[in-house]
């Protein structure tokens, strides 16, 4: 990069005639990919955008985003965006931009991954492979380190920079001739803190009880549904919940006629869903950071403080996330959207496995994909089980079963909840790629409903 990035972002300000918000984005990439038991790529990348938003008259904003920006051409990036505002309709969301702090680490250089940041993982992963080998499996993979350094300048005065680590490690795991497959994922802020002997531990298991297959139509079955699978469908309601639709009446959090469920109980059990960006697991930005409006965010937002917003109070719906022009619409509280989710039942402890231990005829799911949106009133989604779903009898997984797909709401799914048990962090194997810091317990669930046979590995 020919320039610091806080230097960038101060002459896209002093090039400003009017109110303007800058961010430039450092994103610095470590990753590591691994099949049949060897590694076989690894790499470093590094890539820096810039956006500015112009406001022109308070209600117009041109946004304008480029990669590889050097000094010189800053000054053009500004007019091309005060010009696109000069054309632009008057904003909806249109709103002061906020005032705020100027950080002292403003100034510091973006952070960066190094080759070093791979080498745990990859002296742990040797030693599975070596494991792997022995017991004629085979390892397959995919890792990366990201570390992404955002600092955002306002013409009112704010200079912020927040750095964002985050890690993900996904695992999958096939018999010999590749008849059985079996997956784990897990993210972390750094590789290192991954627990790649519990992720081959949790693969080698379930490859194990792929060894007897049971013959199983579709239908509805009372199912314990793990970590993994509960993040992407709560990450999916998550993201289908803005304040505007729910009061236009076009969600699930609304009604027909118009208004917002908040206040309505959605679960009989203590569940409680929640953002944090200070959660010591999954620590986020603690302020506006977006270079688009949309439902869930507004350019004009940025700089705002978020704090710890509750969504679903012990079963009820207490909170919508949204912009400050949604939430006024709504007339509900504003809650800036939140990098991060956790779902947890108040009073829950134990695993995946201790809900199976109680379960006496059901399902085990590993995890879902291809979740796609069917209905956005009732957030029925469709979908795919993948790499694993077993057959539990009398609390024992007695064998493996074929894929479905399903049809479920993630909203309905709440209200049909049996039993949860302890919260603990999760990659959605859907979802995670781009919404990785979640925590979420395992969920067993009154008739799952499996709709029909698939044939999906």
């Amino acid at each position: 990069m020919s320039s610091a990035p806080a230097e960038l972002a101060e002459r896209a300000i002093a090039a400003a005639t009017g109110p303007c918000v800058v961010l430039v984005d450092v994103t610095s990439t470590a990753n590591l990919r691994w099949a049949a038991n060897t590694l076989t790529t690894n790499g470093l990348t590094s890539a820096c955008d810039i956006t500015v938003v112009a406001v022109h008259d308070g209600t117009r904003a041109g946004v304008v985003s480029r990669a590889g920006v050097r000094p010189d051409d800053v000054a053009g990036l500004v007019a091309d965006a005060e010009a696109a505002a000069r054309l632009a309709a008057p904003s909806q969301d249109a709103a002061p931009l906020a005032g705020g702090v100027a950080q002292d680490s403003f100034g510091e250089p973006a952070a960066a991954v190094t080759p070093s940041d791979l080498g745990h993982l990859a002296d742990e992963l040797g030693a599975a492979f070596d494991a792997a080998r022995s017991a004629g499996h085979e390892h397959f993979g995919y890792a990366e380190q990201v570390l992404r350094s955002t600092y955002l300048a306002t013409s009112t005065g704010i200079r912020l920079r927040h750095v964002q680590p985050t890690a993900l490690v996904q695992l999958n795991g096939k018999s010999a001739g590749r008849t059985r497959s079996a997956w784990a994922g897990t993210s972390a802020r750094s590789l290192d803190a991954v627990d790649v002997a519990a992720l081959v531990a949790e693969v080698t298991e379930r490859l194990g009880w792929q060894a007897r297959r049971v013959e199983l139509g579709a239908g509805r079955y009372d199912t314990v549904l793990p970590p993994s699978a509960v993040a992407d469908l709560m990450v999916y309601a998550y993201e289908s919940a803005d304040a505007r639709t729910a009061h236009e009446g076009r969600s699930v959090f609304g009604h027909c006629g118009g208004g917002t469920r908040v206040g309505e109980r959605l679960s009989e059990v203590p569940l409680t869903l929640r953002s944090d960006p200070e959660h010591p697991e999954l620590t986020c930005a603690a302020t506006v950071l977006t270079t688009s409006s949309g439902l869930l965010g507004s350019v004009f937002d940025n700089g705002l403080p978020i704090g710890a917003s509750t969504w679903i109070d012990s079963g009820t719906l207490s909170a919508l996330p949204g912009t400050r022009h949604s939430a006024g619409l709504a007339g509900v509280p504003f809650h800036p959207f939140v990098d991060n989710l956790e779902l947890a039942c108040a009073g829950a402890a134990g695993s995946t496995l201790d809900l199976v231990g109680d379960l006496d005829r059901g399902l085990l799911l590993t995890c879902v994909w291809y979740v796609r949106e069917v209905d956005p009133r009732t957030l029925l989604l469709t979908g795919l089980t993948r790499d694993g779903v077993y057959l539990v009898e009398g609390g024992e997984v007695t064998g493996a079963v074929t894929n479905f797909r399903f049809n479920e709401s993630p909203v309905d799914l709440l209200g049909r909840v049996e039993a949860a048990g302890a919260s603990v962090p999760a990659l959605g194997r859907e979802m995670g790629d781009y919404f990785s810091r979640t925590a979420m317990p395992p969920l067993r669930v009154r008739g799952f409903n499996c709709s029909s046979v698939s044939q999906a590995s």
